[in-house]
């Protein structure tokens, strides 16, 4: 076994050492000779192998488009540009509503007016253009001019007035100014059509012994009846058409139409307008109100003129055990108990007020409360007093962009009043219609308008009509310019940062329904700006609430707010953990399969070249 595992050979047995030897001489085979080199291919390598391999590794390239496809994010493109474009026209030209001036100036005398006065009295008023406050939203200014006396009329060059001369003279202003402004109003044709408005403002010169005094009418105009020069009656019209006409009779710095949000209207341009009559302890009294058939009739006209602007729905109920909030204190000198506008603040008693049960206030609607509070018997007559001792005179406070309340002490209320235990009552016509004018007057607060006005910087005596609307026309006219101008720029905010969204989430879903609402309410916009541009105050109201609205459903659409999206590296993120491995196994099993097919095509090659070699030599 030590001789086997050792290093040298055993020796052979001696009868077959001649076949071993003849063995050990005979020469090498070929392949024993060549063992450092690949035998040579006599065959040519076939091909099967390596379709197979490309075939798999092509289905892996033809799905991958098919896979992309598959997990595309459908968005329908966005009109970018023209929201870019419409952005730079309103703050290159911001919506401006170009209107007139028509003064009419009502002479006594005899004889017929001179012609070159009225474009004179024209010339001096065009220059007064300049002293438009800041915030106004009125363009180009046309000033027209005519002087009627008892022997005619004459206007100005410079357009046609809608005068309609002899209609109306200086004395019929003593027949009173509601008969006189309802004159005025036939006399200028009504004033009620499509187009640029025309404000008018008239000079009466009759000495009627009261002094000279200005009344603003309920249409668009009004009239100075005295005795006034010249250079008066022109500083007069300035006044009344600036102040008034132009900026509702807001002071530089008093907060009001024009100045920031003052629209208590939903982006939807819908409002509710929520009434309700609270019994603070039914069991010492219980009131009901006629509401239905009394209140609504008072606010339908209200309703109609605000219709440009908002699309209002009016709502009541009555609710019981409703304490307030705050504290009062009794007050023998004013014979009640007295509420500090310190105490204001918590007044409403969110906790026991259920007000928020209106079933109108959809989707992004505004709902403003108006509240009628009845006090316990304890606490009644309650007072609300103002910061300079003085009471209230409506005995009412309002809530920016909430609404209002009006404290209403029933009749024969007192200190140490006795209850009534729980007798229902119901509040008289009068005292729903006092309670509704009260209302009224917050309304207009809440939209930016003043309750009443003080002839402050006048100069005279200055006197306003109430219009049963609650809103005189030209103050209309106000709400709807500043309306359409605040829509117009939220609009466009909208817009813009639903575009800056898209663009910064490409994996964001952007459906079909969004990009017609994108583009309808641009065409809105474009239309608002047109109507502007020719004097149209409510029709460029209503297109620009309707452009808002559609800005407002487009970036709150369902589709946009439901799904949370995420960056395109988690997109990848996510397939290739799964996709990556068996990809890379084909291309490098194509790769080698490639390989492998070159060498045996070479050694192939080189036996072809062999054999026509040696079929050469010899």
């Amino acid at each position: 076994m030590a001789e086997i595992a050792g290093d040298e050979t055993p020796p052979l047995p001696s009868s077959s050492g001649a076949e071993e030897s003849s063995l050990l001489s005979s020469p090498p085979s070929p392949t024993a000779t060549s063992g450092d080199k690949p035998p040579p291919r006599t065959r040519k390598p076939g091909t099967k192998r390596l379709v197979l391999t490309a075939s798999v590794l092509v289905s892996f390239l033809v799905g991958l488009p098919l896979l992309l496809k598959s997990t595309e994010i459908h968005r329908s493109p966005l009109p970018s540009d023209a929201i870019a474009d419409l952005s730079r026209r309103l703050q290159s030209h911001p919506p401006s509503f170009p209107c007139g001036l028509h003064a009419v100036f009502l002479r006594s005398g005899p004889g017929s007016p001179v012609a070159s006065l009225a474009d004179q009295l024209e010339r001096a008023i065009s220059t007064q253009h300049h002293l438009l406050p800041a915030s106004s939203t009125a363009g180009s200014i046309s000033v027209s001019v005519t002087v009627q006396s008892d022997g005619g009329c004459t206007s100005s060059t410079a357009s046609a007035s809608p005068w309609r001369c002899g209609s109306v003279t200086a004395a019929d202003s003593v027949r009173g100014d509601e008969v006189f402004d309802e004159l005025l109003h036939s006399a200028l044709g009504g004033g009620d059509g499509d187009g640029m408005k025309v404000y008018t403002v008239v000079i009466a010169e009759d000495d009627d012994g009261k002094g000279t005094r200005v009344v603003i009418g309920k249409h668009r105009h009004a009239w100075v009846v005295g005795k006034v020069d010249e250079a008066e009656a022109l500083s007069l019209i300035r006044k009344v058409f600036i102040k008034y006409f132009m900026n509702g009779g807001i002071e530089e710095g008093e907060t009001g139409i024009g100045k920031g949000e003052f629209m208590p209207v939903g982006s939807d341009g819908n409002v509710v307008l929520s009434f309700s009559l609270l019994n603070a302890d039914p069991n010492d009294w219980v009131y009901d109100w006629e509401f239905k058939n009394i209140g609504e009739r008072i606010l339908t006209p209200v309703v109609e003129a605000l219709r440009p602007v908002a699309d209002i729905n009016i709502e009541s109920q009555v609710l019981y055990h409703t304490p307030k909030s705050s504290y009062s204190y009794s007050d023998d000198k004013l014979g009640g108990n007295v509420l500090s506008m310190g105490d204001i603040p918590f007044f409403v008693n969110s906790n026991e007020w259920h007000l928020d049960t209106s079933i109108s206030a959809t989707g992004r609607s505004k709902v403003l409360q108006f509240v009628v509070y009845i006090p316990s018997a304890r606490e009644c007559p309650l007072y609300l007093q103002l910061p300079d001792g003085e009471l209230s005179k409506t005995n009412a406070f309002i809530s920016p962009m909430w609404g209002g309340v009006v404290i209403w002490n029933p009749p024969g209320c007192s200190l140490g009043s006795k209850k009534a235990h729980g007798t229902r009552r119901q509040m008289s016509s009068q005292e729903l219609m006092e309670t509704l004018e009260i209302f009224i007057g917050q309304l207009r607060q809440l939209f930016g308008l003043k309750p009443n006005y003080h002839a402050h910087g006048m100069d005279v005596a200055t006197k306003f009509l109430v219009s049963e609307k609650g809103f005189a026309q030209w103050e209309l006219d106000l709400l709807y310019r500043h309306h359409a101008c605040s829509n117009l720029l939220s609009c466009v905010a909208t817009l813009e940062s639903l575009s800056s969204l898209v663009q910064s989430l490409p994996r964001m879903i952007v459906m079909d329904e969004i990009g017609r609402q994108v583009e309808l309410s641009l065409e809105a916009a474009s239309l608002a700006q047109r109507n502007a541009t020719l004097g149209i105050g409510d029709s460029s109201a209503v297109s620009a609430t309707r452009a808002r609205a559609l800005a407002e459903d487009a970036f709150f659409h369902p589709s946009i707010m439901s799904i949370s999206y995420a960056s395109v590296e988690h997109y990848f993120a996510i397939y290739m953990p799964f996709f990556a491995p068996v990809c890379l196994h084909v291309l490098l099993a194509a790769i080698k399969e490639l390989k492998r097919y070159k060498v045996e095509r070479a050694k192939y090659s080189a036996f072809l070249a062999s054999q026509s070699q040696a079929t050469t030599s010899s």
